[in-house]
């Protein structure tokens, strides 16, 4: 069992189990999609660790600084001094959330129908608005079998990044984005030698590299914890170390920067600052404030620094190993070893009868939701889509279930209580049914789509 949490609870939000029937009715009520429960009706949220977080006394007490200046807010610098120390870039600007960030990025170096965006694996936003500004989305992550370990599960692969420039040319690919942590491999770490690789690639045939940092602070721990070299350095160090092997980047700040809402990016090169910027004022206002509000840029400026306390990475990440090893000895088949953020079940294995065009993934998350009130989501073929041109399901190379743990929200009781769920609906596995959709969306069906039982 970890060490106790390092902070004390100073505000409590009452929670409960509603009866089974109660859940049975708002399930079909939210027509056998989690997105669509109501969060009273949920006893453990765990569909995402995107703004689900707590934020500390410093973080609150920092939101009363905020200057609602619509331009030049002294808030901005604030943030701005924050992330240049972090990641040495000189020109950052503020969006709403991480959504925001992607929009106006893929909109300006997607220059034209058909160019390759690479990735040692998307997640479904971030796909999403490639192929929105009509681009195409290439993942070339490392493969790896989900029971073998291997330190860093969420590299690129370094060989098919290279020969796929070879074959389709450096001129029609917009860019490369690193996304560490990989949270769709299973929320699995990128190693810093994979991240130097990846770039002297990229240099060597002058593509453009973007770090995706939603969890920089989390790959960081892991880096100190896994990589040769990297022990006796602080988090902050790392983290410097690895913003320097690419061009920018784009975050979700409501992941490591520990707030409820907000986004960044950030450039090297005033020219990349310039264009992209460009599109920043009609989707998200003013440079220097992005669609958020002066307190919450004092919050993220607080928040990012709190991130990369190594007994904060320490407690983080051992209360995910703590759910993950409760699970893996009770045999219930999960990604190994764990990432930072969150538990990847593998249903393709929980449920070997259920067809990967049934989705076992989300086939899960409603039976876990049903046994204990536990909300997670899909992470497979559903949540990657249909081809684009010949509309036909893609198969993902994974089908999980993914158990995303909120920052400083829940104590080990609450992951106990959700591996008791886990292991009762594992005991009972071949009682699950797929599902076949009841209405469908074009795009990030998974958010909006309706089900029935197949």
């Amino acid at each position: 069992m970890p060490k106790g949490e390092p902070f004390k609870i100073k505000m409590v939000e009452p929670i409960r189990l509603i009866p089974r029937e109660d859940r049975e009715k708002a399930l079909k009520a939210a027509h056998y999609n989690p997105f669509f429960l109501r969060s009273s009706d949920v006893y453990i949220d765990l569909l995402t660790d995107s703004g689900t977080g707590a934020m500390s006394h410093f973080q609150w007490s920092a939101m009363m600084m905020g200057d609602e200046s619509y331009a030049g807010a002294s808030s901005y610098y604030r943030l701005k001094e924050t992330v240049t120390d972090i990641t040495g870039y000189e020109y950052v600007i503020p969006t709403h959330q991480g959504r925001g960030a992607e929009k106006v990025v893929f909109s300006q170096i997607i220059t034209r129908p058909g160019m390759y965006v690479l990735s040692n694996m998307f997640f479904d936003t971030t796909r999403g608005h490639v192929q929105l500004a009509g681009g195409r989305p290439v993942d070339l992550l490392m493969e790896v079998p989900t029971e073998e370990y291997h330190p860093f599960k969420g590299n690129m692969d370094t060989e098919k990044l290279e020969a796929f420039i070879q074959e389709h040319g450096a001129e029609n690919i917009a860019c490369i984005v690193m996304t560490v942590t990989n949270n769709s491999a299973g929320g699995q770490p990128v190693s810093m030698a994979n991240i130097r690789e990846t770039y002297q690639i990229a240099r060597k045939y002058g593509v453009l590299v973007l770090f995706d940092v939603a969890r920089y602070a989390e790959n960081c721990h892991f880096v100190r914890m896994r990589e040769e070299g990297y022990a006796d350095k602080a988090p902050i160090d790392i983290a410097r170390e690895m913003f320097s092997y690419g061009d920018g980047l784009m975050m979700s700040a409501k992941k490591d920067a520990l707030v409820n809402i907000g986004g960044l990016l950030a450039f090297r090169d005033e020219e990349l600052f310039t264009r992209i910027g460009a599109a920043v004022v009609p989707f998200e206002g003013f440079l220097t404030y992005g669609g958020l509000a002066g307190r919450d840029l004092e919050a993220m400026a607080v928040g990012l620094r709190e991130a990369l306390d190594p007994d904060y990475l320490a407690y983080r990440v051992g209360q995910v190993q703590y759910l993950g090893e409760m699970l893996k000895g009770a045999g219930v088949p999960i990604q190994w070893p764990v990432g930072g953020h969150a538990v990847f079940i593998d249903a393709a294995k929980f449920l070997p009868h259920v067809p990967w065009d049934q989705f076992p993934g989300h086939a899960l998350t409603l039976a876990l939701y049903l046994e204990g009130g536990v909300r997670a989501v899909e992470v497979g073929s559903l949540m990657i889509g249909r081809d684009p041109e010949t509309g036909e399901n893609v198969r993902s190379p994974f089908e999980f279930t993914r158990l995303a743990i909120p920052r400083r929200v829940y104590t080990n009781q609450h992951m106990e209580d959700v591996a008791e769920t886990v292991i009762n609906a594992f005991n009972k596995r071949d009682q699950i049914r797929g599902v076949k959709f009841a209405k469908e969306p074009k795009v990030l069906r998974h958010f909006t789509a309706w089900f029935d039982p197949a």
